[in-house]
């Protein structure tokens, strides 16, 4: 987004626009939440996800209409009472760890990034993330991660690497690849031979309903 120049751009004009499968989390019984608050809940099995609610909101897109996303507030484990509104754009960045798990979803992308990164980074981050941002200690997101996060990234994360377009190592730190991406966007952005070759659908062109979806190694 910063490469692109779109992030200082006002949400109403943006040609690029980013989701992320965070936003998702379904609404947490009573009984799931008092898990939850103790670091007992897995939020990276994929029945953690509003599945539905991504589809419906992909298809949208694809259909051009402005959607609604749900804010979730990572500290209470639930859904606020609030929106972020998102516009038609050329192109939309749809980011989540699992993404690629659902066929019904994945085949709704045109282009799949998936971003690979160290184990040991993936750990560091989640902890700095986690103790600054949410305020769990050491041992809570350490317990966590062994007991779900790691063994879900293991059966549902990582299998889906093979469905991937793309593969980027080192995630952001891998310039080259980040530029090739970046370029490619543009030239759909400018109107280029990916445009004309991926932006028609039963011979209508359709400019405003670009998808590319991008999974990641990163637990959250």
């Amino acid at each position: 987004m910063e490469l692109l120049g779109q992030n200082k751009i006002d949400h109403h004009q943006r040609q690029v626009a980013i989701l992320s499968q965070d936003s998702f989390y379904k609404v947490l019984t009573p009984e799931q939440k008092a898990k939850a608050l103790k670091g007992q809940f897995n939020f990276d099995h994929p029945d953690a996800f509003d599945s539905e609610l991504i589809i419906q909101t992909l298809r949208q897109i694809l259909q051009g209409k402005t959607v609604q996303i749900p804010v979730y507030d990572f500290v209470t484990h639930s859904r606020k009472d609030e929106f972020v509104m998102v516009y038609p754009a050329d192109v939309v960045l749809f980011e989540g760890i699992l993404m690629f798990y659902s066929q019904e979803i994945r085949d709704l992308f045109q282009m799949k990034l998936f971003v690979d990164t160290d184990p040991d980074t993936r750990l560091s981050r989640r902890v700095l993330r986690d103790i600054s941002e949410r305020g769990r200690d050491l041992e809570q997101v350490l317990s966590q991660y062994i007991t779900f996060v790691k063994p879900a990234f293991e059966e549902f994360c990582l299998p889906t690497k093979k469905y991937a377009d793309v593969i980027i190592p080192r995630g952001a730190d891998n310039l080259v690849a980040i530029n090739l991406i970046v370029q490619h966007i543009q030239d759909i952005l400018n109107g280029g031979p990916s445009k004309r070759h991926n932006g028609c659908t039963n011979g209508h062109s359709t400019p405003r309903q670009r998808r590319t979806s991008e999974s990641s190694s990163r637990p959250h």
